[in-house]
């Protein structure tokens, strides 16, 4: 080898490392296990391949719950990321955590970063706004509750998808004569029958506008309508018409391999279904109870935003802004909601999807955008927003459960829910004053 070829070749080595040295690392914690890790990865993955100034690092820190509370004991150590993954109900606690965060609109202006809001699908967007419409945190795995139903084992029931809690208890009952082990399942049972179902029945789930208003609110989900709901559903026990199966999605099991013929949950659920059933199966709008209303009013969100943490350099947030308009572009989230049934959280992406033909191709995966933006929002049905709502959905789960055993009526056990809730709010309350 020549010393002119050894000379430039070290300049080339130089000249690589260098742009290695340059290039700037953003750390992402999120709880996107299995499946939805590899999506997550891949979409860091053609970010960074398509740049060669920053370089997105996603790293899995366990449920949403461990992700949370990893970050804030990262952040108190000064050891934190960039970005973190916060399910919904802990918008409250991280808009309470001053200094902390840095809003995502803010962010996106201050590094240059052409962001429109208009953009965004208004179901989505409004549930992570200030009063004054600032937005907190970018959305990106936004789900709903739907309905979904075993096609087959319905038409051999000789009946159809249910469209009330009335449809629901007849279709079961057939469903269980016609050879099935239970009707009706169902999981994240505090958003799926206390939150959307107020919502969708256009009931409050608490004082101040379910929480955007203030933080003096008082839970009012312990009302004789969401009560005579539980109790129907848990007079379904008998005959196993209902059959509890946990409180996240450990009841996908019961649904997809064939024990159950319905099963209420997370439109996000389409990738692990599609993946694990061996049936034909759909998905329709969630079951309206006619002894309240005889029109629905909307569904709300439930999956996750991204919060973006205060305290880095300014170069590093101008590449997270950059990955911020990669991520909400059409073509990445049309992806994403079609791998894994979150909605789109554009209209560019919804309209794209529909373009390429994903919703002719896989009818009723639109379910969960035709619920969200069925009605224009009430106070009831934007969402809720309340502090220490990770710790007071425990508080309903262990009291719903205590219905399902056959331990308390629903009165009782929403009642027992909201004191003790309110409790959480009180000490919430006291703790962002």
């Amino acid at each position: 080898m020549s010393w002119k070829t050894i000379c430039l070749s070290a300049a080339v080595i130089s000249v690589n490392a260098s742009m290695s040295i340059a290039q700037t690392e953003i750390q992402w914690w999120h709880a996107m296990g299995g499946t939805n890790g590899e999506r997550v990865d891949k979409i860091a993955a053609d970010f960074n391949a398509s740049q060669s100034n920053y370089k997105i690092v996603p790293s899995y820190k366990g449920n949403y719950t461990e992700t949370m509370t990893a970050a804030v004991a990262a952040f108190r150590a000064k050891e934190h990321p960039h970005l973190v993954q916060v399910f919904e109900v802990g918008t409250a606690t991280m808009m309470a955590a001053k200094g902390a965060i840095y809003p995502v609109e803010q962010m996106m202006n201050d590094a240059g970063e052409p962001f429109e809001k208009t953009d965004f699908l208004p179901a989505v967007i409004s549930y992570y706004q200030t009063s004054d419409g600032e937005l907190l945190s970018m959305p990106f795995n936004s789900s709903t509750p739907v309905l979904w139903y075993n096609v087959d084992a319905i038409n051999a029931a000789g009946v159809k998808a249910p469209k009330t809690w009335g449809d629901v208890k007849t279709v079961a009952q057939a469903l269980v004569d016609n050879g099935m082990e239970c009707g009706l399942s169902f999981g994240w049972q505090s958003w799926v029958m206390i939150e959307n179902f107020s919502a969708w029945h256009n009931l409050a789930v608490g004082t101040e506008e379910n929480g955007f208003a203030g933080f003096n609110t008082k839970f009012t989900f312990n009302n004789d309508r969401v009560a005579a709901r539980l109790d129907d559903i848990a007079s379904m026990s008998d005959g196993n018409l209902f059959k509890y199966g946990g409180r996240r999605g450990d009841s996908l099991p019961m649904f997809t391999n064939g024990e159950c013929g319905m099963w209420i949950n997370s439109s996000a659920y389409y990738g692990s279904i599609k993946s694990q059933a061996k049936f034909k199966f759909a998905q329709t709008m969630l079951p309206l109870d006619t002894t309240i209303t005889e029109t629905p009013q909307n569904s709300i969100i439930g999956g996750a935003t991204l919060w973006v943490l205060s305290g880095h350099e300014s170069d590093e947030y101008k590449g997270l802004a950059k990955f911020m308009t990669y991520l909400s572009s059409a073509d990445v989230q049309a992806w994403w909601h079609q791998e894994t049934g979150y909605v789109p959280i554009t209209t560019a992406a919804y309209e794209l999807s529909n373009e390429q033909g994903f919703y002719d191709s896989n009818p009723g995966t639109d379910t969960a955008i035709q619920q969200l933006s069925l009605n224009t929002p009430t106070a009831n049905s934007r969402g809720v927003r309340f502090g220490n709502f990770v710790q007071v959905r425990d508080v309903i789960n262990e009291e719903m459960e205590a219905i399902w055993a056959g331990d308390k009526t629903a009165k009782e056990a929403l009642d027992a829910a909201a004191k003790r809730g309110d409790a959480l709010l009180r000490k919430f309350e006291r703790s962002v004053k």
